[in-house]
């Protein structure tokens, strides 16, 4: 054994942090304080909205270029309506793909609607497929709208709007409030996450327990064949 090799921080303490980095878990979004009130679904990110008491669960399926949602909030009033609305050409209400849901009957609903213009609310297809849309009464007093939608290829960023309103007269959602609150509920989703220079590449996050599972055993791999060279280096 050279005794000396035990004596050389500036060689092992880049090679034993790189280790440490190797083997740190890799970030998840904690969503334990964002429990959804039905909680028969689960999904890979949660996030508070900033306005209308509101939360999106999702999760960003890349192999496929889908979307599950679970857009939580409380109506405006009892009886009233939630909604929550891809816009693909803009930022704001006009041009939005909407899923609203209220109660009929007893009985949630899930209708589309295709938002033209401020001027324009009619129900109709959406300009993306969307799917497995329904919704549920949430024992919190919010309402929860579930779906799943196909989104751009490689898309990293969605513009998303989300609102609530007092009712349904006719078959049609009232108007919601003009607040402050209600005007401010726009804002991007953020699909893949940005790295700083220094932060490793995620593998992409899809719909599934086992994702970034491959990436984990790649660090291993090169966790242990690092450690074996600090070995050699201290030992030998």
């Amino acid at each position: 054994m050279k005794m000396g090799s035990l004596f050389t921080p500036p060689l092992l303490l880049p090679l034993f942090c790189l280790c440490l980095t190797l083997f740190s878990p890799t970030h998840s979004t904690d969503c334990s304080s964002l429990k959804l009130s039905g909680g028969k679904k689960q999904y890979s990110n949660c996030t508070h909205l900033p306005t209308l008491n509101a939360t999106l669960h999702f999760t960003y399926n890349a192999t496929n270029s889908s979307l599950s949602i679970a857009f939580s909030a409380p109506p405006a009033k009892a009886g009233g309506w939630i909604a929550w609305a891809v816009n693909p050409t803009g930022t704001g209400m006009a041009g939005s793909q909407t899923l609203l849901a209220f109660k009929n009957n007893g009985s949630m609903v899930v209708k589309t609607y295709n938002i033209s213009s401020y001027s324009s609310i009619v129900e109709g297809k959406l300009s993306f497929d969307v799917w497995d849309w329904e919704a549920e009464a949430g024992s919190d007093g919010k309402m929860i709208l579930y779906g799943s939608l196909k989104i751009e290829e490689s898309a990293e960023k969605l513009n998303q709007v989300w609102q609530v309103g007092p009712g349904i007269a006719d078959g049609h959602p009232m108007k919601h409030e003009f607040d402050k609150a209600n005007l401010g509920s726009v804002g991007e989703l953020q699909l893949v996450e940005k790295l700083t220079p220094s932060s490793p590449s995620p593998s992409p996050q899809v719909a599934n327990a086992n994702s970034g599972y491959g990436l984990r055993v790649t660090q291993l791999n090169v966790g242990f064949w690092i450690l074996g060279l600090i070995y050699f280096i201290v030992f030998m």
